[in-house]
């Protein structure tokens, strides 16, 4: 699939990242909190979100922001298990 990568914004192949994995992958679908990108940006070191922990604290921390919109913070915890802001 071509898309545009969220993080770098190139133009390309995709892949499909949820923001939280794990037991909180489902709810991360639930949310909408998975995103499009590149697989430099996906899955490669040193800056892929599944080697670099600061871009992955980065894409929670923006879901936490959205969420927090429509909830509370004390939601947020009891659905993604902490507090990432």
């Amino acid at each position: 699939m071509a898309d545009y990568c969220y993080l770098c914004g190139k133009y390309g192949p995709v892949e499909r990242h949820h923001i939280f994995q794990g037991a909180y992958r489902k709810k991360a679908e639930r949310h909408g909190f998975v995103v499009n990108l590149c697989h430099f940006c996906h899955n490669e070191p040193p800056m892929g979100v599944h080697h670099n922990k600061e871009r992955r604290i980065a894409l929670r921390q923006t879901c936490q922001h959205e969420y927090e919109q429509t909830h509370t913070r004390e939601d947020f915890i009891k659905e993604f298990g902490r507090n990432y802001l």
